[in-house]
Protein backbone atom coordinates (compact mmCIF):
# COMPACT_ATOMS: atom_id res chain seq x y z
CA UNK A 1 0.00 0.00 0.00
CA UNK A 2 1.42 3.69 -0.56
CA UNK A 3 2.00 5.58 2.55
CA UNK A 4 2.31 9.05 1.95
CA UNK A 5 4.26 11.16 5.32
CA UNK A 6 3.41 14.57 6.07
CA UNK A 7 5.68 16.72 8.29
CA UNK A 8 3.68 19.85 8.89
CA UNK A 9 5.67 23.11 9.87
CA UNK A 10 4.33 26.60 9.90
CA UNK A 11 5.86 28.10 7.02
CA UNK A 12 6.95 24.84 5.25
CA UNK A 13 5.21 21.32 4.97
CA UNK A 14 7.22 17.74 3.82
CA UNK A 15 6.00 14.98 1.79
CA UNK A 16 7.29 11.47 1.17
CA UNK A 17 5.68 8.98 0.05
CA UNK A 18 6.81 4.76 0.24
CA UNK A 19 5.96 2.03 -2.85
CA UNK A 20 3.70 -0.52 -2.67
CA UNK A 21 5.73 -2.68 -0.72
CA UNK A 22 5.80 -0.25 2.08
CA UNK A 23 9.71 -0.93 2.46
CA UNK A 24 11.57 2.58 0.75
CA UNK A 25 10.44 6.01 2.01
CA UNK A 26 11.06 8.78 -0.88
CA UNK A 27 11.26 12.44 0.16
CA UNK A 28 8.71 14.41 -2.73
CA UNK A 29 8.34 17.77 -2.19
CA UNK A 30 7.92 20.45 0.16
CA UNK A 31 4.61 22.60 0.53
CA UNK A 32 5.16 26.17 1.58
CA UNK A 33 1.46 27.18 2.21
CA UNK A 34 0.60 29.39 5.54
CA UNK A 35 -3.06 29.12 5.18
CA UNK A 36 -4.36 26.09 7.14
CA UNK A 37 -7.44 25.32 4.61
CA UNK A 38 -5.19 25.60 1.20
CA UNK A 39 -2.68 23.53 3.11
CA UNK A 40 -5.21 20.79 3.25
CA UNK A 41 -6.35 20.92 -0.27
CA UNK A 42 -2.75 20.91 -1.29
CA UNK A 43 -2.27 17.76 0.71
CA UNK A 44 -5.22 16.26 -0.02
CA UNK A 45 -3.65 16.85 -3.99
CA UNK A 46 -0.68 15.19 -3.22
CA UNK A 47 -2.10 12.22 -1.83
CA UNK A 48 -4.46 11.94 -5.03
CA UNK A 49 -1.55 12.34 -7.38
CA UNK A 50 0.80 10.00 -5.33
CA UNK A 51 -2.16 7.27 -4.85
CA UNK A 52 -1.63 6.76 -1.41
CA UNK A 53 -4.17 4.80 0.11
CA UNK A 54 -3.15 6.31 3.48
CA UNK A 55 -1.41 9.72 5.52
CA UNK A 56 0.49 9.51 8.38
CA UNK A 57 1.22 13.11 10.05
CA UNK A 58 4.01 13.44 12.10
CA UNK A 59 3.39 14.65 15.80
CA UNK A 60 5.06 16.68 17.25
CA UNK A 61 5.42 15.84 21.14
CA UNK A 62 7.91 17.40 23.74
CA UNK A 63 10.47 15.60 24.90
CA UNK A 64 9.43 14.21 27.98
CA UNK A 65 6.24 13.01 26.05
CA UNK A 66 3.82 15.65 26.26
CA UNK A 67 2.12 17.70 23.67
CA UNK A 68 2.11 21.44 22.99
CA UNK A 69 -0.13 24.06 20.93
CA UNK A 70 2.04 22.52 18.04
CA UNK A 71 0.45 19.30 18.45
CA UNK A 72 -2.45 20.59 18.78
CA UNK A 73 -2.16 22.36 15.54
CA UNK A 74 -1.81 19.17 13.66
CA UNK A 75 -4.47 17.47 15.11
CA UNK A 76 -7.33 19.85 13.64
CA UNK A 77 -5.19 19.70 10.63
CA UNK A 78 -4.96 15.58 10.65
CA UNK A 79 -9.29 15.85 11.09
CA UNK A 80 -9.35 18.14 8.22
CA UNK A 81 -6.90 16.26 5.57
CA UNK A 82 -9.14 12.24 6.92
CA UNK A 83 -12.73 14.64 6.00
CA UNK A 84 -11.27 16.08 2.86
CA UNK A 85 -9.52 12.84 1.60
CA UNK A 86 -11.53 10.07 3.24
CA UNK A 87 -8.08 8.18 4.09
CA UNK A 88 -6.89 6.96 7.24
CA UNK A 89 -5.03 9.20 8.52
CA UNK A 90 -2.52 8.27 11.33
CA UNK A 91 -0.18 10.35 13.46
CA UNK A 92 2.94 8.94 14.37
CA UNK A 93 5.33 11.08 17.29
CA UNK A 94 8.42 12.88 15.45
CA UNK A 95 10.32 13.96 17.94
CA UNK A 96 14.19 13.91 16.57
CA UNK A 97 13.22 13.92 12.74
CA UNK A 98 14.14 17.18 11.85
CA UNK A 99 17.85 16.57 13.83
CA UNK A 100 18.28 13.25 11.96
CA UNK A 101 16.91 14.72 8.95
CA UNK A 102 19.67 17.33 9.29
CA UNK A 103 22.26 14.07 9.94
CA UNK A 104 21.04 12.83 6.69
CA UNK A 105 21.61 15.67 4.69
CA UNK A 106 25.06 16.58 5.88
CA UNK A 107 26.10 13.10 5.80
CA UNK A 108 25.49 13.80 2.09
CA UNK A 109 27.29 16.78 1.62
CA UNK A 110 23.81 18.99 1.03
CA UNK A 111 24.30 22.76 2.70
CA UNK A 112 22.99 25.85 2.82
CA UNK A 113 19.88 27.17 0.60
CA UNK A 114 19.52 23.40 -0.50
CA UNK A 115 19.27 21.89 2.81
CA UNK A 116 16.76 24.48 3.48
CA UNK A 117 14.24 23.73 0.37
CA UNK A 118 14.43 19.56 1.03
CA UNK A 119 15.14 19.02 5.07
CA UNK A 120 10.99 19.10 5.64
CA UNK A 121 10.43 16.37 2.88
CA UNK A 122 13.51 14.57 4.03
CA UNK A 123 11.86 14.54 7.95
CA UNK A 124 8.62 13.15 6.77
CA UNK A 125 10.61 10.13 4.70
CA UNK A 126 12.40 9.80 8.21
CA UNK A 127 8.48 9.40 10.16
CA UNK A 128 7.84 7.40 7.28
CA UNK A 129 10.73 4.96 7.74
CA UNK A 130 9.34 5.17 11.72
CA UNK A 131 5.87 3.88 10.75
CA UNK A 132 6.76 1.73 8.55
CA UNK A 133 9.07 -0.31 10.91
CA UNK A 134 6.45 -0.64 13.03
CA UNK A 135 3.78 -1.42 10.94
CA UNK A 136 6.38 -4.33 10.12
CA UNK A 137 7.49 -5.33 13.46
CA UNK A 138 3.74 -5.60 14.63
CA UNK A 139 3.01 -7.53 11.31
CA UNK A 140 5.90 -10.17 12.07
CA UNK A 141 4.66 -10.08 16.44
CA UNK A 142 1.44 -11.05 14.82
CA UNK A 143 2.29 -14.06 12.15
CA UNK A 144 4.88 -15.21 15.30
CA UNK A 145 2.26 -15.56 17.62
CA UNK A 146 0.08 -17.33 14.77
CA UNK A 147 2.80 -19.86 14.53
CA UNK A 148 3.19 -20.29 18.05
CA UNK A 149 -0.32 -21.32 17.90
CA UNK A 150 -0.26 -23.78 15.29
Amino acid sequence: MRIMAVDYGAVRTGIAVCDEAEMLASPVEVITEYHEEKLCGRIAEEAKKLRAAHIVMGLPKNMDGSEGESAAKVRRLADKVRTETVLEVSLWDERRTTVEAHGILSANDVRGGKRKKVVDSVAAAVILEGFLMSRRNKRSAENAGKEKNL
